[in-house]
């Protein structure tokens, strides 16, 4: 089998160390090539090659938008790449490993990946399109779009629970394109008008450190994408819902949300340009995504 070993020498918990044990590793039993990323698209533009190539596997080492990029070049052309996934976790968050049951620990995540190597294991995933770009695990615009443009560049060895949560309240207090309202088209529906909008592609939709965030307990990698959105943010709102978020057991209630679980597709619409971010990293900002789910989009070994 023929593999690449893509290594983010930025993400939080990648070290030179780690990589040499884990391409020692994964050498073993494949033919390796190891690429550090250095820049931004880098780690897309490799896996790309690599599928077009008909190279069997690519192993993302790295944070979630290491592993989103890796992710976007497998599928350039397409969904049902012959080219699986593997990953190693390296960041702070890891939701997408952490979602499939991956290890966070990179050596133990290491062992199972080259047991799955080795007994041919892997499983197809569901991956949600926000227009052009795919996502793993989940998609915004609005609020958490805003935090994610704010911490983007302090993003790297230094990103924590803490750092999001100050990110939160000042681009609460101080929304970077004012406090615009958004529209949520659903296929056959009305729109409804809300003012932060979250799509899920799984459940948890994110971490708070070790906590997991739930939004749609419902959605996993064999459903559709689900849907999380509020009308309003006052604080009673946003105090009620983060404490139902937190929960192991969560049920979202309330008369200023807007959920639904399994949509094949749906749209979210603003006035004016605001930020968009997909698998917590940004990609600018929009008027307009259109969301779908795509069924078996990708291999994953784990």
């Amino acid at each position: 089998m023929r593999a690449i070993l893509l290594v983010n020498p930025q993400a939080t918990s990648t070290t030179a160390g780690g990589r040499d044990v884990l391409a020692h590793a994964l050498a073993s039993q494949v033919k390796l090539e190891v690429v550090e990323t250095d820049y931004r698209g880098h780690a897309l533009a490799v896996a790309r090659g690599a599928a077009r190539e008909g190279v069997e596997l690519v192993v993302a080492h790295g944070g979630d938008g290491t592993v989103n990029e890796v992710v976007n070049g497998l599928l350039a052309d397409g969904p049902g790449s012959r080219t699986a996934l593997g990953v190693v976790p390296g960041g702070s968050a890891n939701v997408f490993a952490r979602a499939l049951g991956i290890p966070r620990d990179p050596v133990e995540a290491t062992h199972e990946l080259l047991r799955a190597i080795e007994g041919g294991h892997s499983r197809s995933v569901n991956l949600g399109r926000a227009d052009e770009r795919w996502f793993t695990f989940n998609a915004g615009l609005g609020w958490d779009a805003d935090v994610v443009a704010a911490v983007a560049d302090r993003r790297g060895k230094q990103t924590n629970a803490v750092l999001y949560m100050r990110a939160a309240v000042a681009c609460y207090f101080r929304p970077p394109n004012g406090k615009q309202a958004l529209r949520v088209r659903l296929p056959g529906e009305e729109p409804v008008e809300v003012r932060t909008a979250f799509v899920s592609n799984t459940d948890p939709w994110s971490y708070l450190g070790a906590r997991p965030v739930h939004l749609n307990t419902g959605t996993s990698f064999e459903t559709g994408l689900g849907l999380f959105a509020l009308r309003e943010l006052g604080l009673g709102t946003i105090y009620r819902h983060v404490r139902q978020a937190l929960r192991d057991q969560a049920k979202h209630r309330g008369k200023r949300l807007l959920r639904h679980d399994d949509l094949e597709m749906l749209s979210i619409e603003a006035e004016q340009p605001v930020n968009f971010q997909v698998d917590g990293d940004p990609v600018g900002q929009r008027t307009s995504v259109k969301f779908v789910s795509v069924p078996h989009a990708l291999t994953v070994l784990a």
